[in-house]
């Protein structure tokens, strides 16, 4: 079976109020609102296109059986933590802006298609939206939210056919899922068991862009 070949985008979370979103797709096509992003991916799953879509905010954080630890950084984030500075301000605007836009795909799809955070499975659907986490910070940014989803989005790429051998975060205590309690909330998924399931996380590099 030859190796899936996705279109892959990426959003840079933030305030769109503020200016502070920007998304990229590596078809070239680019925006920065939510809205143009849902009905991006929405079409090209209408078109059966497969999508592997990526949110440059913490998707899922560590659940550590020491009260102690509960507030401690990701294995793999170094001195970027989910929970302190930035790290903090995304995960709770990504909150609310990745429900909205998954809510907004599933009401634009013409008939559903199923949703992924393990890549395998959907490699071997070889159809649907497979999401994943960027972790584009320190020298990896590059100077906007478009060229940061870009840089993402070509990170996850680079990666070649099995992404998951990049994965930059692998926590060995249990997690709460972002992402799934996410899909949970907009209909994409009903399985419980997916709010246990750390997703794909990919780090941008310096010269990505």
């Amino acid at each position: 079976m030859d190796p899936i070949a996705p279109i892959v985008i990426c959003a840079d979370i933030g305030s769109f109020a503020r200016g502070n979103f920007g998304w990229w797709s590596s078809l070239g096509d680019s925006g920065t609102a939510p809205s143009s992003l849902a009905k991006y991916v929405a079409d090209a799953l209408n078109s059966g296109k497969c999508v592997a879509l990526g949110f440059e905010c913490p998707l899922f954080v560590p659940l550590a059986e020491d009260e102690r630890n509960l507030t401690n950084g990701r294995p793999g984030e170094g001195d970027r933590p989910w929970s302190a500075g930035a790290g903090c301000g995304a995960l709770a605007t990504g909150l609310v802006q990745v429900a909205w836009i998954l809510q907004s795909v599933r009401r634009a799809l013409i008939q559903p298609v199923p949703a992924f955070i393990a890549w395998a499975p959907f490699a071997q659907a070889n159809s649907g939206l497979f999401l994943w986490e960027a972790f584009v910070s320190g020298k990896a940014k590059h100077g906007g939210h478009m060229a940061d989803a870009q840089a993402g989005a070509q990170a996850f790429l680079r990666a070649g056919p099995n992404p998951e051998s990049v994965n930059a975060v692998v926590c060995q205590s249990g997690v709460y899922s972002l992402i799934g309690a996410a899909l949970l909330r907009t209909g994409w998924s009903s399985d419980p068991r997916i709010l246990h399931e750390a997703c794909l996380v990919v780090r941008g590099s310096e010269d990505t862009v």
